[in-house]
């Protein structure tokens, strides 16, 4: 309920003349701007906005004052908790932290996010996210880059003809992010300022990740995103372009390679990104060329003709 302009009306009135009866509108009683006159039937006399208020306004501070007591309360009993679990942490003698639910892998990533100073280092696999998931991470990763602090992200070939990571990685990389991608990304991996990694936890449980800020371990998690990055291959949009280079003969000899090693077509597609008809694509295409009958034989004569050549490095001689 609001002051209605009839009630503002005869409040002056009674501020003027120092007492008012008769017809009264109700929020004058409601909001106490008006007091009845004790033995006097229908004579109101007005009332300070102030002292109203304060009368009003004390059991609302009342309950405030009493959820501030319940919150220190509880902020205090977290503290004694978390003493207890840093103090178990340390005794075990393992810096690694399991976190299981989304929610909490959520939180945890997001603020060790936050504060990082230096470097970001992130690997995705499984092809192209979700627009809902870049437009998410957009504003995180602008304003990480915009505080200095240097990234760089590995994906798999396949996000160069995935259009919504496309228009992602020009606008990060237009504010000075690194981005490569390689045939094949060994895990999801997320690396701040060297000094803590995440990385899956139980395979069997989808929601499972571990937080790892043990020096050593995040020194040899650095060194394998290290190695994958030295042969990954840059990803560059020109301003003329709507896509970078597809990497067509980089992705199909890495499914060659899994077709000799005796993968199926949905293997394949869950290593490397992209759809199991993609998949089938390629493998046709070389068949034909080929002229091969069966998957064995087509096996057999990728072998025969050497097809396969280990790839170097980026910027090896």
């Amino acid at each position: 309920m609001h002051f209605c302009a009839r009630g503002l009306e005869r409040y002056r009135e009674a501020l003027n003349d120092g007492t008012i009866s008769g017809d009264v509108p109700e929020c004058l009683i409601v909001y106490r701007l008006l007091r009845p006159i004790p033995g006097v039937a229908g004579l109101y006399v007005p009332i300070p906005p102030k002292v109203a208020e304060a009368e009003l306004s004390r059991s609302v501070v009342r309950e405030i004052e009493h959820h501030e007591n319940t919150l220190a309360s509880l902020r205090s009993s977290f503290l004694a908790a978390e003493s207890l679990y840093h103090r178990a942490q340390h005794d075990t003698g393992v810096p690694i932290e399991s976190l299981r639910g989304a929610d909490v892998i959520s939180q945890s990533l997001r603020l060790v996010v936050e504060a990082c100073r230096e470097e970001l280092l992130t690997a995705q696999p499984g092809g192209g996210r979700s627009p809902a998931l870049l437009a998410e991470a957009l504003p995180r990763d602008l304003a990480i880059l915009r505080r200095g602090v240097a990234q760089r992200t590995l994906y798999q070939h396949s996000v160069r003809s995935h259009q919504p990571t496309l228009a992602y990685i020009e606008r990060v990389t237009a504010e000075g992010a690194e981005v490569r991608t390689v045939d094949e990304v060994f895990e999801r991996l997320i690396i701040c300022d060297r000094a803590v990694a995440f990385i899956p936890g139980i395979p069997e449980r989808k929601n499972a990740a571990l937080a790892v800020r043990h020096p050593g371990a995040v020194a040899f998690l650095v060194k394998v995103f290290d190695h994958t990055w030295a042969r990954a291959r840059p990803v560059s949009i020109a301003p003329e372009q709507h896509r970078p280079d597809l990497v067509t003969d980089s992705v199909r000899a890495a499914v060659l390679r899994m077709v000799v090693t005796g993968h199926t077509d949905e293997a394949i597609a869950a290593r490397l990104g992209m759809s199991s008809r993609t998949v089938s694509a390629h493998i046709k295409k070389v068949a034909e060329v080929l002229g091969s009958r069966s998957r064995a034989e087509l096996g057999y004569l990728i072998c025969q003709r050497r097809l396969l050549v280990l790839e170097e490095p980026v910027g090896s001689a």
